[in-house]
């Protein structure tokens, strides 16, 4: 399965399915999912990386305990727009996973959402050791949400 344009996207994970997000970091993974009317992304867990046999096995236990259709990637390009080392470096994995599971996979920009998440944090008064463990998955759920409202434009 190829990585998908926006309304590709929609035409392979259909009406009434639910969606991942997935923010891959350095250290962690945050994955968020949606509900099966592609309208709200909510943090689900977040995956500490140790090797990509065992993220991907993980990643896979989720998709299928969730019956998920489609995963959105946080793409993180640079404030200008171009792609940098962390770009190449979620290519790769996407790269590696769809290897392993035929799935659609659509790259959402993801610039300043691990900023605008810890804000948030801050004004909720969480400590900084609070705001560590739950971060990644946030983020990717902001990254999710932000997909699914560019989706909403589109139709099914």
């Amino acid at each position: 399965m190829p990585i998908c344009k926006s309304e590709e996207f929609l035409s392979l994970i259909k009406h009434k399915n639910r969606i991942l997000g997935l923010d891959h970091g350095s250290k962690n993974i945050g994955i968020a999912i949606s509900d099966e009317k592609l309208i709200v992304a909510t943090p689900l867990e977040t995956i500490k990386k140790t090797n990509q046999k065992h993220d991907f096995f993980k990643i896979l236990n989720i998709i299928n305990e969730y019956c998920i259709k489609g995963l959105v990637f946080g793409w993180p390009l640079n404030m200008n727009g171009s792609k940098g080392p962390r770009c190449q470096s979620v290519m790769s994995f996407v790269k590696s996973f769809l290897n392993v599971k035929d799935i659609p996979v659509f790259l959402q920009d993801e610039r300043l959402s691990s900023q605008a998440v810890e804000k948030i944090m801050i004004k909720q008064n969480l400590s900084r050791k609070k705001r560590s463990k739950v971060i990644d998955k946030h983020a990717a759920s902001w990254i999710l949400q932000s997909a699914l409202d560019r989706f909403k434009k589109k139709e099914y």
